[in-house]
């Protein structure tokens, strides 16, 4: 019997990495903000004729999408059609630029479009850090009250925008 063992423990721990492999685990990071309210932050402008943001905006009692983003963020540029549709729908889009240029901003908003009513500048990712985004592009439905409804992580794609649309429809 103990001359099996070595074998049964081997077959054992074969076993448990194929399952591993075959179905691996969801490594999205999601924030534990959601259903809280928004933290209390203000930031500057990024660009000139563009306001900066602050929390105070969210409180308005209209809900609005903030969306986390960056110039050099390549899915960023993906979700650039999907954002200017969700403008064309009548969702107020803020934006938060991450560590990111004027210059930079003025080119990824010429090629894509322009679908925010703001672009705060977070130079140190401390806005993007207290909601609980871990990355670019996410974005953030936010109710009347300033309450985090939802969390999209990555980009929106053109079949996520149904649903973006019917939750904020929702929150009315």
């Amino acid at each position: 019997m103990r001359l099996w063992l070595p074998l049964a423990v081997f077959v054992a721990v074969l076993a448990i990495i194929a399952v591993a492999l075959y179905r691996p685990s969801d490594r999205t990071v999601y924030s534990a903000m959601v259903g809280k309210r928004l933290p209390d932050f203000t930031v500057p402008a990024l660009l000139p004729g563009k306001p900066g943001l602050a929390s105070a905006a969210f409180a308005d009692g209209k809900p609005k999408l903030l969306n986390i983003f960056a110039s050099w963020c390549v899915p960023c540029a993906a979700e650039a059609p999907q954002l200017m549709t969700l403008k064309a729908a009548g969702v107020p889009i803020e934006g938060v630029a991450i560590r990111d240029t004027p210059e930079a901003m003025r080119d990824f908003l010429a090629r894509g479009g322009d679908p925010y009513m703001t672009i705060g500048d977070d130079k140190t990712s401390a806005v993007q850090l207290a909601i609980g985004s871990s990355g670019v592009p996410e974005s953030f439905l936010i109710a009347g009250d300033g309450t985090i409804l939802l969390q999209h992580v990555g980009d929106i794609r053109s079949d996520d925008v149904p649903a973006i649309l019917a939750k904020l429809k929702a929150s009315k």
